[in-house]
């Protein structure tokens, strides 16, 4: 049996650019446009008004993290999510010095648009729960 290689996360959103955006800003990620096309408006210009602004995507430019797409969907969100991204800022750090590079990030995102929710620390182990501009969770990890 062959093992998978590759995977998209795909977010269900009001506004698909505008949420794909911002992850851009939080994770480094780059919008290529669509095969065939040379923008997102060359795109968006072909599809049918309904379909206009219904899907965006975005990819890590190194190619290592999987590709995030965001589709329009009629329905808000009502709940916890089941699944969240966690954003490795603090990997291989303890105590203080994770604190404080999760301190760096949270100050850093939230002029984005992002939520603080509330820091989990424990005097040596830390993440701080966050919220996307559309009140998805994630965590600073």
């Amino acid at each position: 049996m062959s093992s998978i290689k590759q995977f998209q996360v795909t977010f269900d959103c009001a506004e698909p650019e505008r949420l794909a955006r911002f992850w851009c800003e939080v994770l480094g990620y780059v919008v290529p446009p669509p095969a065939g096309f040379a923008t997102w408006d060359d795109f968006d210009r072909s599809q049918a008004p309904e379909d206009r602004g219904s899907w965006f995507a975005c990819t890590d430019p190194s190619g290592v993290g999987p590709r995030l797409y965001f589709q329009r969907v009629p329905e808000g969100k009502v709940a916890k999510n089941r699944l969240h991204l966690d954003v490795r800022v603090g990997a291989g750090l303890v105590g203080e010095e994770r604190l404080a590079a999760l301190e760096a990030e949270c100050a850093r995102l939230i002029p984005l648009g992002a939520v603080r929710v509330r820091l989990l620390y424990d005097g040596n182990d830390s993440c701080i729960v966050m919220q996307d501009i559309e009140g998805n969770e994630f965590c600073l990890d």
